[in-house]
């Protein structure tokens, strides 16, 4: 997902003297800028300023005309951008692997199809309906079941949330937890958020988009046109540059308002776009490095502006950062099947998009009281070392590799991929710092069930970095055997999103659930971001997403005691019709129907 952009990818920043850096280099000189490319360079191209300020004042006379269009407008145009993503999905997802070195036609792009046109036409679907729902004169939550979790909380549930949707998804649920203090008949009255008030112009906002996922820029921008009212200046990375032409075809009805254009450029430009008087307000996904450049500037500037609380950013950002995500194993008894599908699913967790992902799973966190422990590892190290090759193709994570196995004199190398043994104390770099390369760590802690449990919530809280994301893998009968206190034991996991048997992914796919960090960052502690996308709920003040999926595969679920009739699920590396899926289930996104449906499930049960 990630979950990448100017920030979920390393995003790097511009100095004069040209050097490598890595994923977490600090900023070089004050005059630096943010740099998407992962390296400095000395070859500062100078923005053509011109342009841009044409570009930026189109966008507040578009910000004018989005203002002026009422909610069942908005819901039309958005399902007309809904189209012009289907039409152009093959080209966007074949693009979209040639900019990462694959051909269009290599298993690995099964990642492409689903993680870019797929999710983005979701998206824009999802937020037409509920704007297409305030025009009726109804609620975004029409039709939505509303629970409890704990610590009295309300609970939405925003998957399954159809016929269609709980067949394509058999198995697995989501739901938005909101913060304490809220009521049911409070959070339907809330939602909504600007769409509420059309009339009332977000003016025009500036979207650093990511380099490693190709939906999140767009995903951003949406957020920010019904959620803000906010027209968007689309800055994308430099690694996907070659799709500007798709992305412009992809959202032809916003560009032709004027509610929305799509620019390439460079950290120098993201740095002169950011500042420009005539932007109202920033979004970034990215490092928090390259947050921190453009909120505090770098260097001494940085301590001084630190020091005084004066940030050099005079406007409101919003951002996600990326973090280290971890796996909790809770200990139980597993079969052999159980053992090699938990395996493919955490090295699907690390490795997808070849480990480019701010909610790659970064650290395993097992039981050093499982019996199965060494089993499962080994388990990991055969899928490690069956899978096809792939050289980390993002900028700069080579050498990340290098540099971890360098610092792990007892790192283990699978074709290319790297496991390490990190301290129960957390007192490593693995646990303080996103790695954004095909590098998993793993920990032992004494315990089993929910002191177990506990004890690892503890360490992922308080060892490692970030809040964006964490995953807990625990069987179906572990769980039973909890009762209640599984879930309030999940309450103190602080994660803007957890998956249960479910990878954190899975959350950033389901445009109505919400995506970024946990809420209470600052921007002087700024961790995994401030504020959410997607949402298309359109909830205020959610507090986190929690994803749940099936332990196991049909027809080992049913066997198991799991109503679930999902099959290995399409995005598994080891999914052998992965790309035929990932291209039946865009098709069905298109225009959802029985139809379509029926082909997607056929493929799925290929892999």
């Amino acid at each position: 997902m990630h979950p990448g952009s100017d920030c979920a990818v390393p995003t790097r920043i511009r100095a004069v003297a040209s050097m490598p850096c890595g994923h977490c280099a600090s900023p070089p000189a004050p005059a630096a800028r943010a740099c998407e490319d992962g390296r400095v360079s000395s070859v500062a191209t100078p923005p053509d300023t011109v342009v841009l300020d044409s570009v930026i004042a189109d966008l507040h006379t578009g910000a004018v005309r989005w203002a002026a269009l009422d909610t069942a407008a908005r819901s039309a145009l958005l399902f007309a951008v809904r189209d012009a993503i289907a039409a152009v999905a093959t080209e966007w997802a074949d693009a979209a692997a040639r900019a990462k070195g694959l051909d269009p036609d290599d298993p690995y792009a099964a990642e492409e199809w689903m993680s870019g046109p797929y999710a983005a036409l979701t998206m824009a679907e999802a937020f037409a309906r509920s704007l297409a729902a305030l025009a009726r004169g109804g609620s975004t939550l029409d039709g939505a079941r509303l629970g409890t979790a704990p610590g009295g909380r309300v609970a939405v549930r925003v998957l399954p949330e159809s016929l269609q949707q709980r067949v394509l998804f058999h198995g697995f649920a989501a739901e938005v937890w909101m913060r304490p203090g809220e009521t049911a008949a409070s959070v339907r009255a809330r939602a909504g958020l600007g769409a509420r008030v059309p009339e009332e112009s977000g003016g025009v906002g500036l979207v650093l988009g990511a380099g490693n996922i190709s939906s999140i820029g767009p995903a951003d921008v949406l957020t920010e046109l019904v959620a803000e009212n906010r027209a968007s200046l689309l800055k994308l990375n430099p690694t996907f540059a070659s799709l500007r032409p798709m992305y412009e075809q992809a959202f032809a009805p916003l560009i032709e308002l004027g509610a929305m254009r799509v620019v390439n450029g460079d950290g120098i430009v993201g740095g002169y776009l950011a500042e420009h008087p005539g932007i109202d307000k920033v979004h970034i996904t990215g490092s928090g490095a390259t947050h921190d450049a453009i909120v505090w500037g770098t260097g001494e500037e940085a301590v001084r502006r630190r020091a005084s609380n004066d940030p050099r950013l005079k406007k409101p950002i919003t951002s996600e950062l990326g973090g280290v995500s971890p796996v909790i194993v809770v200990p139980g008894e597993w079969t052999a099947r159980d053992l090699r599908f938990q395996a493919e699913h955490v090295v699907t967790m690390r490795l997808h998009n070849a480990g480019h992902n701010c909610i790659a799973a970064q650290e395993l966190v097992l039981s050093a009281d499982w019996p199965q422990r060494d089993a499962f590892l080994a388990e990991i190290r055969r899928v490690l070392d069956e899978l096809p090759a792939r050289a980390p193709w993002y900028p700069g994570a080579a050498a990340r590799v290098e540099r971890t196995v360098a610092e792990h004199p007892g790192a283990e190398t699978h074709r290319g991929r790297v496991l390490v043994e990190t301290p129960a104390d957390g007192d490593d770099a693995l646990c303080r710092t996103e790695v954004f390369a095909p590098v998993l760590g793993w920990t032992e802690l004494p315990g089993a069930g929910a002191e177990f449990l506990e004890r690892a919530i503890g360490f992922a809280n308080d060892r490692l970095f970030g809040t964006l994301g964490a995953n807990v893998v625990i069987a179906p009968r572990d769980r039973r055997a909890m009762g209640p206190r599984f879930r309030e034991l999940l309450v103190g996991l602080r994660y803007g999103t957890i998956g249960v048997n479910a990878w954190t992914a899975v959350g950033f796919l389901f445009p109505q659930a919400t995506w970024g960090g946990f809420p209470g960052h600052t921007l002087a502690e700024v961790g995994s971001g401030i504020g959410v996308v997607h949402n298309a709920h359109l909830l205020a003040d959610p507090e986190r997403t929690v994803v749940t999926g099936p332990f196991r595969a049909f027809p080992a679920s049913i066997a198991g005691g799991e109503w679930s009739l999902f099959p290995k699920p399409p995005w598994f590396l080891t999914a052998r019709s992965g790309l035929a899926t990932g291209r039946r289930l865009t098709e069905y996104g298109k225009r959802p129907s029985w139809g379509r449906l029926l082909p997607t499930l056929w493929s799925a049960f290929k892999a």
